[in-house]
């Protein structure tokens, strides 16, 4: 744990308290901080209590005497409309942070904690998750501590404190970043950006000024530049006299770090060096795992300097949890896992590795649903449509795919699973990619990974027994 000592002897309050916002009151406390936290959940304000937060209702807390307010990332912030508390600490004048502002205080250079320690923030749209996990494998290969959470993992200030070897990888969502106003990253990361948490920012270009604040707050930048909006960030912090990579798949950079039929190119001292052949990487299938790859290579290259071992690193990573993760097979039949897909815009990197796919989705949709997707549909052989989003994506594939309302992901596995037994393809593939957050059936994507495989598990054991 990383104690938070910039508020030792004041009062804070720490409002939400999922994982980050316990993590934020045992870290304050440990810091010396008097703590006063709320939650509407029972269970969760228990947490708080047994950790040594005063729990009252906010409304009660002791506004004139607080030097902060922790607030949790999914509270609103300004759209669609702030929470009542934002309100309530603007009135007080009470600075609004998050768990990561509080971390950022503890390792800059000046604080009087344990120590500073290099810093690796990854944001994007699409792909943060994938590349933060690939940046730590490579740093842990290369004889690097890799730390690594944020929005992915461990909260940020439940990781160990600095070593000498200790290298923080954080991957960092706009929510974060609104509540980061400090975090200096020494190489910033910016995947990719399309539309997204616009109900949250107010508009697309909203959303890309958050993410082009975190680059210019940080050192070098690390920059995917195959979209427009990430392109322009680009050509922005360039053209201020910045330090930034570009990243790209597909195109050759007279300077930069790019990907061409399917091989790793750094050209960043003048001539374009091979590096690695991602193709041989088997858990980072596809073009946009290429540019993970890229991505991670980039941001890692001042630190893991012998090529070769990146390159093995690269090789060998495991991938990463719910995101096109195979779970199982069931003879000819793959299950797939692509939970972590919560937009149309990640699905369709799953939906381009198979094609011949028995594609679950659904959930709460996001804007747009799966309309962009349709040049994709070839592919689906029978979708399986399940949450809130069960019409509205029905709506669009009538006609174009074969579907049926599952309703449940249980329906929807048990569906998928005995029409792809039956089909004649010589390797089908029940794909759970929903395009949609899970909010409306489970806590969270990972919640809903975690379901598709317990039912994959299920079946498979159903087999057997049925085999022998």
């Amino acid at each position: 744990m990383i104690q938070a000592r910039s508020f030792a002897h004041q009062d804070v309050g720490v409002f939400g308290l999922a994982r980050s916002g316990v993590a934020s009151v045992r870290a304050l406390k440990a810091g010396g901080a008097r703590i006063h936290a709320w939650d509407d959940r029972d269970e969760a304000r228990a947490k708080a209590e047994a950790e040594g937060a005063t729990v009252a209702t906010w409304r009660d807390w002791p506004w004139e005497k607080l030097k902060a307010l922790i607030l949790s990332p999914g509270v609103p912030l300004t759209h669609p409309a702030p929470h009542d508390i934002v309100l309530r600490a603007q009135a007080a004048k009470t600075p609004i942070i998050g768990d990561v502002e509080l971390f950022a205080r503890e390792i800059r250079p000046d604080a009087a904690g344990p120590g500073r320690a290099p810093v690796i923030a990854i944001t994007g749209t699409n792909g943060k998750s994938t590349t933060t996990a690939l940046v730590g494998h490579i740093l842990n290969s290369c004889g690097f501590a890799a730390e690594i959470g944020g929005n992915i993992g461990r909260a940020v200030l439940e990781l160990s404190p600095p070593g000498p070897k200790t290298v923080y990888v954080l991957e960092i969502s706009s929510y974060q970043i609104d509540l980061s106003p400090g975090l200096a990253p020494d190489v910033a990361v910016l995947s990719n950006i399309t539309p997204d948490h616009i109900d949250r920012h107010g508009s697309l270009q909203a959303y890309a000024a958050v993410k082009a604040r975190l680059l210019r707050q940080g050192g070098i930048a690390v920059i995917g530049v195959d979209d427009a909006q990430t392109a322009a960030i680009f050509t922005g912090l360039s053209s201020a006299g910045g330090q930034a990579i570009p990243v790209s798949v597909g195109k050759v950079l007279g300077r930069g770090v790019f990907v061409l039929d399917g091989v790793l190119y750094d050209a960043l001292g003048g001539r374009a060096n091979r590096i690695a052949d991602l193709t041989a990487a088997a858990h980072l299938p596809g073009s946009h795992n290429w540019q993970n790859a890229a991505l991670a290579y980039a941001a890692t290259r001042s630190y893991a300097r012998d090529t070769r071992a990146v390159a093995s690193a690269i090789a060998d990573f495991p991938g990463l949890a719910h995101r096109i993760e195979e779970v199982g097979r069931i003879g000819r039949v793959r299950f797939v896992n692509d939970s972590k897909a919560t937009n149309a815009d990640a699905a369709e990197r799953a939906l381009l590795c198979f094609p011949d796919i028995y594609w679950i989705a659904g959930g709460r949709a996001k804007e747009g649903g799966i309309e962009s997707l349709a040049r994709l549909f070839p592919r689906i052989r029978k979708a399986y449509l399940i949450g809130e989003a069960a019409n509205a994506f029905a709506a669009t594939l009538e006609g174009k795919v074969p579907f049926a309302i599952a309703g449940t992901l249980a329906n929807a596995v048990a569906f998928a699973a005995a029409d792809a037994a039956r089909a004649t393809a010589p390797a089908p593939v029940v794909l759970l990619s929903p395009a949609c957050a899970s909010f409306d059936q489970f806590r969270d994507f990972e919640q809903r990974g975690d379901a598709f495989r317990a039912l994959v598990d299920k079946l498979s054991v159903a087999h057997l027994r049925e085999a022998s």
